[in-house]
């Protein structure tokens, strides 16, 4: 698929995506939700590929959510079928199995932030903006926001900044766990490849069922959750992978992991 509104480059085992409408702040038209869904749908698929990374074109925004142009012109039918493409593309963005790290390089308000939630892992520039402002237009966050954000800080926090359809700062979000790191705006990629790439070390089954076990136990009681992790263990004895760990440990050298 030739993509029109976003950008994918490769390096190494990492997959750079860039949102790429810069004019309009990297804003969510259903194009480029189109496109984000066929990529993440492909990498499920592609050995070549073990982390994502999503950023946004520019150094002003990640994401500033919907495209508020063409909400405007959209049917309230055709409203009803933008909420469900873009809630179910970043809920498949959640549960790729491999992990997703959002590089926030500026401006990620409602959908955008929403877009971050829905990653593994949040970098944040320090120059970036985050929030669910949605009920400053008379809606709610309508792609996940309303549940992966109390799941992030905690209910009453949720409740204040989606209330209150407030804006914080990188500092402000890390302070609260809405962010794992925030780093200077020209470290911001260098710091998410080398994540990336530390990640991509490790055996790529092992952490496909490490993201399982914590994205769906953790939704369930402990002792459902450790069942899970039970039976995501079991998938990875008897692969090569977890042999050649085994080899390089005793004959002291770097494992070569090949996700069989």
């Amino acid at each position: 698929m030739d993509y029109q509104f976003i950008k994918v480059e490769q390096k190494a085992l990492t997959a750079i995506l860039t949102l790429n409408r810069p004019e309009s702040m990297n804003s969510l038209n259903f194009g480029m939700l189109k496109e984000l869904n066929h990529f993440i749908t492909e990498a499920n698929f592609d050995k070549g590929i073990r982390v994502i990374i999503i950023t946004g074109a520019g150094d002003k925004a990640f994401c500033s959510g919907a495209d508020l142009k063409e909400r405007r012109e959209l049917s309230p039918d055709d409203v009803k079928r933008y909420i469900f493409t873009i809630r179910t593309t970043f809920t498949a963005v959640e549960y790729l199995p491999k992990p997703v790290i959002a590089a926030i390089n500026g401006i990620a308000l409602g959908g955008g932030t929403e877009l971050a939630l829905a990653s593994d892992i949040r970098i944040a520039s320090s120059t970036a903006k985050m929030g669910l402002t949605e009920t400053s237009l008379a809606i709610i966050p309508g792609a996940g926001g309303t549940q992966r954000l109390v799941r992030a800080v905690g209910k009453g926090k949720a409740k204040e900044l989606i209330f209150l359809a407030k804006r914080i700062n990188a500092d402000e979000a890390y302070e609260i766990n809405m962010v794992n790191k925030v780093v200077a705006p020209e470290n911001l990629m260098t710091e998410a490849l080398q994540m990336a790439d530390a990640i991509c070390q490790n055996g790529p089954i092992a952490v496909e069922q490490a993201k399982m076990a914590i994205n769906y136990g953790s939704e369930a009681d402990i002792y459902t959750g450790l069942a899970f992790e039970t039976q995501c263990y079991n998938i990875l004895i008897p692969t090569k992978d977890r042999i050649e760990g085994l080899e390089a440990f005793k004959e002291k050298r770097k494992p070569q992991y090949k996700g069989e």
